[in-house]
């Protein structure tokens, strides 16, 4: 993470109330200095990246074990209250626009946004717009989910299912499509609601597809 990236997620965090003393590193009353914000925030970031126990980060940022629980939950408490309103919302007619235009003009019309998922000590599923909007997570157990069995419990396609999904027209050789798909690696289903990348480009059309 960018070192610009850092210093504002520390003082917009602040801004909610996560850390205590930002800026200033205080003394208790034995004239200790108190923990950076930094500290803190680096601590939570690697449990979270890496599924890391409290202890296992202690090495990295000096901090106890019941400190960096409590820095985790405020993290996220901080987190869900600043970015619900922008982010792991489903998009509204005016952002589903916006996707659109901005997928058309890379050369992807109709394009949602792009889906997959990570396994660490968790599994999450994820789709994110160009500009890495991510409007859309789901966690589960990683070993007994995967790309494939956690599409059965992940809400992402439930409108669909329902017949209530964005009306989307785009036209692509001539061919006049109505739903809407997302870009997916290979070990997605051949459902018409993915369009997978190509792994190994030969022909000058599948090169250009595959440079965005």
């Amino acid at each position: 993470m960018k070192r610009t990236k850092v210093a504002a997620v520390v003082h917009k965090s602040a801004a909610a109330g996560m850390w205590t003393g930002i800026g200033i590193r205080g003394c208790d009353a034995a004239g200790v200095l108190g923990l950076l914000p930094e500290q803190k925030l680096t601590a939570v970031i690697r449990m979270l990246a890496y599924g890391a126990f409290a202890d296992q980060v202690d090495e990295v940022a000096q901090m106890g074990k019941s400190t960096t629980l409590e820095a985790l939950v405020r993290f996220c408490v901080a987190v869900e209250t600043l970015y619900t309103r922008d982010y792991l919302r489903r998009p509204t007619p005016r952002d589903l626009q916006r996707l659109l235009q901005k997928a058309e003009a890379r050369g992807f019309p109709g394009m949602i946004g792009s889906i997959d998922c990570i396994q660490k000590s968790i599994i999450l599923e994820a789709v994110a717009g160009f500009d890495t909007w991510v409007w859309h997570a789901f966690f589960g157990v990683a070993g007994s989910q995967n790309d494939l069995n956690v599409l059965g419990q992940s809400p992402v396609f439930n409108e669909v299912l329902r017949g209530q999904g964005p009306n989307i027209t785009y036209q692509v050789n001539n061919t006049v499509y109505q739903t809407g798909y997302y870009l997916a690696d290979g070990i997605y289903p051949r459902w018409t609601i993915f369009v997978k990348f190509i792994p190994n480009p030969r022909s000058q059309k599948q090169k250009l597809f595959a440079t965005y």
